[in-house]
């Protein structure tokens, strides 16, 4: 089996990137096709070209911004992603079972089961755990300015509060073809994954395999509303909260009356104004604990 790694050499775990290298070492793979990134956006590019190099496993050391990077590569493509979760907060990883340590995922990787998963397909990349337009964007974006790197998750509840007062925008949201939801928001979040930061279930019920989005909008202001709201969240849904809706898709298209940011997996991108999503059944194909 040809296997190769593409790490984002400025996150760590354990013993870093030479611990991994021994790891798969003792197990056997002692000449892997190796590449080093400093930035999850380079990401791509190393994992074309291990697909040309013949790869057939290809282990992603990072956050789970360079596991959706490397996810949009790999998605439909056969071959398998394995995670070495060395982020802040590794959701897809965590979601997957994948432990926490370099030869528990090196283990996963190599003599763990493979299932196939769904990709949500989000302005054109797939992603595995959530995209967000508004609140959760701004909240990546202002993390992800070092502060992260610093003090890890607290960085996410510094910019939280900062960014609770921000203005909200009009929303069309259509799903499957049919007008679903007309007004303002602050969040418009299209998810795949059943768990979030800190045990957050935004969904009610959703399943990384049921063919499905969950899209959920958010009209919360201030911090008594969003308070109430993630409340719901930790203890059930959001939806509970009457400042949140949700509801599942196969195709979603959104339209905003202003450009606004947005975040895929936790990276943030460029605002614009329109979206479409689309649910990519079974596009991935992982490495997860034997069950």
């Amino acid at each position: 089996m040809v296997v190769a790694v593409v790490a984002h050499a400025g996150k760590s775990l354990g013993g870093g990137l030479p611990d991994l290298r021994r790891s798969l070492a003792r197990e056997g793979v002692v000449d892997p096709i190796w590449f080093e990134v400093d930035k999850s956006r380079e990401a791509p590019a190393r994992v074309r070209r291990a697909l040309e190099l013949g790869a057939e496993l290809v282990f992603v050391w990072g956050g789970d911004g360079t596991v959706q990077r490397c996810g949009d590569v790999l998605a439909e493509t056969g071959t398998a992603l394995a995670i070495v979760p060395a982020g802040t907060a590794n959701l897809f990883a965590t979601n997957l079972r994948v432990p926490k340590t370099i030869a528990g995922a090196v283990n996963v990787g190599l003599h763990g089961d493979r299932r196939r998963v769904d990709l949500g397909k989000f302005a054109g990349e797939h992603f595995g755990v959530m995209a967000g337009i508004g609140f959760d964007a701004a909240l990546i974006r202002d993390a992800d300015r070092g502060l992260k790197d610093r003090v890890g998750r607290v960085a996410y509840v510094w910019t939280g509060a900062k960014n609770l007062r921000g203005r909200p925008f009009h929303a069309k949201v259509e799903i499957d073809g049919l007008p679903w939801y007309d007004g303002e928001a602050t969040a418009v979040l299209v998810g795949n994954s059943p768990r979030l930061l800190g045990g957050v279930q935004p969904f009610a019920d959703p399943r990384l395999d049921d063919g499905l989005l969950e899209v959920g909008i958010v009209d919360a202001k201030g911090l008594l509303e969003w308070s109430a709201v993630l409340a719901r969240a930790v203890v059930g849904t959001a939806s509970a909260s009457r400042c949140a809706r949700e509801t599942k898709a196969h195709r979603v298209k959104i339209t905003l009356d202003r450009k606004a940011l947005y975040e895929l997996d936790g990276g943030d991108r460029r605002p614009r104004r329109k979206f479409k999503a689309r649910i990519v059944p079974g596009a991935l194909e992982v490495c997860v604990p034997e069950i």
